[in-house]
């Protein structure tokens, strides 16, 4: 139990919101009592599991100013994910949200003909995902709940796209060069920066977010389970001794690694009526791994590299940076927007402590951490009060992040007076069509009308042998009845869950009160009583 409760901690980081729209106020308007909030959104404050929590529920009309509702604004709540909201939005203002990364590889030493007597180094630019999300359009491919949680989180999901996409289109550009042999070696030069130590942890390259899909598939009852895995690249091998129950049975598959990470095990059981079930496994080297990758793909394009294929990544064997020599290739990514979409739709952890790195890169340091003064800095230029906000990660999982309403509203409204408003909130879960909100309010008033960022931070109570929810927020927009916007924030802290439905049943409540709050705003007024429909679903 309490290792799953670990990996729900590492799913703690979704969201929270809150507004006031005050562009500079360091001070919240006055609490209003729950009262105001209506009979429907007052019941669903006082359930049972909410005896000792702390709510609070803020509304803003972004077009008059006018504060709808204000418990709790100018708090500390623990966010989770919501903080997503400043680091994204700094590295989309710092970088540009049309930027693209550009990953080339050189050619080192002497060619003659279509023999290069040297190395190719593939220099590593810190993109998200080399390709491995692209769609035909250039978009980047999402799920409802991304692979990345699969070893926490029921009914994750893969996206189509071949993960080795772009070091298969970078070795294809190496053969079309005129390049049929290396003799040397393939290096990846991941020296842009130093990885820091975030949980997860970003890295220069990063191939598939680095990690190994495992999908697991039922046959019949008494028979070995079906696997399928990606990305394959040497040495990396996987087994399997999961079996299949009868429809009905026990589905739990759990998965181990050797130290290195390249020998996997899945162990257990699948339910012969269950849906294919994914688990991930690290990889925990992305230098070697990247290398060969990079090396088997030259071989299926028809280049030759005398070098072996696996062992350890040869950084030492590089030039002084920076790398001189020609480039022969190099993989384009989709615009940063994408990313930003990406890393808010599905609460994409390992993309928002990435975005630290990305804003130190842009101004010069490899050192990850100068993304945070990059990061105060466009905060108060964005008329964002950063003494309201606390931050130690990208992603909103640290024990240390903490924000408040007012600083959360104060974001939201800084990005209302670009010209990426639309992008931004398009960017963001929308209540029962995409991201992590897909699955709730499918058929309530208020579906498609909500644009919002979750956050969760679960944690287990040995004690009381309960949940203990931390956190769980929800924040954004949302379409008032003239068609214009309010910010809002809808967040619990101190909740108890008795079991994992009993946390769903958490997040569910919280996008009843959004709903409802939205109902209210479409009628016009701003307490109304109305029906938000079928709540159900569960948010990351």
């Amino acid at each position: 139990m309490r290792s799953k409760i670990r990996n729900w901690r590492g799913w703690a980081a979704a969201g929270t919101l809150l507004a006031v729209v005050t562009t500079t106020a360091a001070t919240a308007p006055a609490t209003d009592s729950d009262q105001r909030l209506g009979p429907e959104i007052t019941a669903i404050m006082h359930k049972p599991g909410y005896e000792y929590a702390r709510w609070g529920v803020t509304e803003t009309d972004l077009e008059t100013g006018r504060v709808i509702h204000a418990m709790g604004a100018g708090q500390f709540f623990i966010p989770g994910s919501a903080e997503k909201l400043f680091s994204v939005s700094g590295a989309w203002h710092t970088l540009g949200g049309d930027h693209r990364f550009t990953t080339p590889v050189q050619a080192l030493g002497r060619r003659d003909g279509s023999v290069l007597t040297g190395d190719l180094a593939l220099v590593a630019q810190g993109d998200l995902t080399m390709g491995g999300r692209t769609a035909p359009d250039g978009s980047v491919s999402y799920t409802s709940i991304d692979h990345t949680y699969a070893n926490s989180l029921p009914g994750a999901t893969l996206t189509p796209e071949n993960p080795l996409a772009g070091i298969n289109d970078l070795a294809d550009q190496v053969r079309r060069a005129g390049i049929t042999e290396v003799r040397g070696d393939v290096i990846v030069d991941d020296r842009i920066f130093t990885p820091p130590a975030l949980d997860p942890r970003p890295y220069p390259l990063i191939i598939n977010d680095n990690v190994i899909d495992l999908l697991t598939t039922p046959t019949r009852p008494g028979r070995p389970a079906r696997l399928s895995w990606r990305p394959q690249v040497a040495p990396y091998q996987v087994t399997s001794t999961v079996r299949t129950v009868a429809a009905g049975g026990t589905t739990d598959i759990e998965v181990s690694a050797s130290d290195d990470g390249t020998r996997i095990t899945l162990s257990g059981t699948i339910a012969a009526d269950a849906q294919p079930t994914l688990r991930i496994s690290d990889v925990q080297d992305p230098g070697a791994f990247g290398r060969t990758a990079l090396i088997e793909a030259l071989a299926r394009a028809g280049v030759k590299v005398t070098a072996a294929a696996t062992g350890p990544n040869p950084e030492g064997k590089l030039p002084p940076s920076p790398i001189g020599g020609r480039r022969v290739a190099a993989y384009v990514s989709p615009v940063y927007a994408e990313y930003a979409k990406l890393i808010l739709k599905v609460s994409h952890n390992l993309g928002a402590n990435l975005a630290l790195c990305n804003m130190a890169v842009a101004k010069g340091s490899h050192d990850c951490m100068d993304g945070f003064p990059v990061l105060r800095s466009f905060l108060k230029r964005a008329g964002v009060d950063p003494g309201q906000i606390q931050l130690a990660d990208g992603r909103g999982g640290d024990p240390v992040d903490r924000a408040t309403p007012v600083a959360l509203e104060q974001m939201l409204h800084y990005w209302q007076g670009t010209p990426e408003a639309d992008r931004f909130r398009l960017a963001l879960p929308i209540l029962g069509v995409d991201g992590s909100l897909s699955a709730s309010c499918t058929d309530c008033p208020a579906k498609g009308k909500v644009f919002a960022k979750t956050g969760t931070v679960v944690g287990f109570d040995t004690l009381n042998q309960r949940f203990a929810v931390g956190g769980q927020t929800l924040a954004g927009y949302l379409e008032a009845a003239d068609g214009h916007l309010h910010t809002f924030f809808v967040g619990v802290n101190g909740a108890s869950a008795p079991d994992i439905q009993g946390v769903f049943g958490v997040a569910d409540d919280v996008n009843s009160i959004a709903a409802l709050l939205q109902e209210q705003a479409a009628r016009g007024d701003g307490r109304g009583h109305g029906h938000a429909g079928r709540r159900a679903g569960s948010t990351t």
